[in-house]
């Protein structure tokens, strides 16, 4: 139905495999292929016990077992796996794969999502700054807010991680949940501190319920001593564009918002055109920002499918146009080793492939002329 596939492709966190990789699994022997390849649609698992088993792994019940951590077998050969998948798609290769739903189906459940075990997080407190209870931080690439008091674990936390953009680039974006009423001053001291110059939102404020805070002003506000200013807003076909002038203390700086609002009915390979044209519009601002320019904040409602699918996009088109092939097995396990959860669901990695294909097509096609 058209719901499920609203669903689908924006998914009311109860993600789908979390509970594998939690170590909840009953199963002694199990084998890690086996647990995920499952392509069960995804009402059948929200119906499912997975959903309590994820309801009873809440922050606050054991012991947060930290960096010196052994990992389980499984959770070490998710890792392993996640540093070394890579399937390289040359042009032909990526078009045909593009339309091959079943070879990308299995390729899709056979990554590890790589979640966290809320178990890593046992903060009181902490249920107020997450949007989604099961969907949190990886804790190694975490954005970590500069704060007074560095003792109070509560104020420098946000949900939000940084990732690597194409080549390695290091902290190219920050992926982040769409902020709630809770934590839009925390989503506005990240952006100061991390001289972020674009801000690309993937979500309207509800769809069914709310996705995200409005946590921009009409025209002035300030949030934590930083005073935001809308100077412009621009409505383009499929995006409105806000600039805004930030300042705090004496210094001030310009942010750019792109919201792009026409994802929720993102099902077909002809809503690739412009999710492509967002992106390649991001890449011209960003490289007119200042050369002091921080990440490109990138979010949706978790802050993983489809600000995994942009982050993704983003980053293959560039290695499309340096080195004429596609990776994109390897940028998703990328991704997932610093958020886990990137490109949520299988429709969301089928879309990547037509995206890329499309674009590919656009390439040769301005090379022939």
């Amino acid at each position: 139905t058209e719901e499920e596939m609203d669903d689908l492709l924006d998914l009311e966190p109860v993600p789908q495999t979390p509970v594998f990789d939690m170590g909840t699994d009953t199963r002694t022997e199990g084998d890690a292929a086996t647990l995920t390849v499952t392509p069960v649609g995804l009402q059948e698992r929200r119906g499912s016990n997975v959903s309590l088993t994820l309801d009873m792994c809440t922050p606050g019940c054991t012991e947060p077992y930290g960096y010196g951590a052994q990992l389980s077998p499984r959770d070490q050969s998710a890792q392993e796996y996640l540093r070394q998948g890579t399937h390289i798609l040359t042009p032909a290769m990526l078009h045909t794969r593009a339309m091959d739903d079943q070879s990308l189906q299995a390729e899709f459940y056979e990554t590890p999502m790589n979640f966290v075990d809320p178990k890593e997080y046992n903060y009181p407190g902490l249920v107020r700054k997450n949007r989604y209870k099961t969907i949190l931080p990886n804790t190694h690439s975490r954005v970590i807010l500069q704060s007074q008091d560095e003792e109070d674990f509560l104020t420098t936390y946000i949900n939000a991680n940084y990732l690597k953009g194409y080549d390695d680039e290091e902290r190219a974006y920050i992926a982040t949940q769409g902020p709630t009423v809770n934590t839009v001053g925390d989503f506005w001291r990240m952006v100061w501190q991390e001289r972020c110059p674009i801000i690309v939102m993937i979500t309207n404020l509800e769809e069914k319920n709310e996705k995200c805070a409005e946590y921009w002003p009409e025209d002035t506000v300030t949030h934590e001593g930083i005073e935001i200013a809308v100077v412009t807003v621009t409505q383009e076909d499929d995006y409105s564009l806000r600039v805004f002038t930030l300042k705090c203390g004496e210094e001030e700086r310009s942010l750019r918002q792109y919201w792009y609002t026409s994802w929720p009915d993102q099902k077909t390979p002809d809503k690739a055109p412009p999710l492509l044209e967002l992106v390649q519009e991001v890449e011209r601002a960003r490289e007119e920002a200042p050369p002091s320019s921080g990440p490109t904040i990138v979010h949706c409602s978790a802050g993983i499918g489809r600000t995994g699918c942009f982050i993704a996009t983003s980053v293959l088109c560039k290695q499309l146009r340096t080195e004429g092939v596609v990776d994109i097995l390897r940028t998703t396990c990328q991704l997932r080793l610093d958020r886990g959860g990137m490109i949520q669901t299988c429709e969301q990695y089928q879309f990547v492939h037509h995206v890329l294909s499309l674009y590919e097509k656009q390439l040769s096609h301005t090379a022939e002329e």
